[in-house]
């Protein structure tokens, strides 16, 4: 089993921090983001502020906002926690 310092409770607030940061940089709303990613609004509003989501409606958001080679960079990481830090760090 891995070990990351974060419980994954935290690591999900700080990506769903992360997404919000990025969504308000794309200038779309709540709404219109839900609307163009097929994902409800309800699901959107619940990820930012807990952090929970499907990953399926996880994968769509990040499509939407261009960002979805972010996963492959997740599944090709050999357990170099350097590696999951900085992709968590940006």
């Amino acid at each position: 089993m891995y070990s990351l310092e974060q419980t994954p409770t935290e690591v999900s607030k700080k990506l769903a921090q992360r997404f919000r940061t990025l969504r308000k940089q794309s200038k779309l709303s709540q709404k219109e983001m839900a609307e163009r990613s097929g994902v409800s609004l309800g699901s959107l509003k619940r990820f930012e502020r807990t952090g929970r989501i499907s990953l399926e409606s996880l994968l769509k958001l990040m499509h939407l906002l261009g960002r979805l080679n972010e996963i492959d960079t997740i599944l090709s990481i050999n357990e170099n926690r350097e590696d999951i830090e900085k992709l968590f760090s940006k």
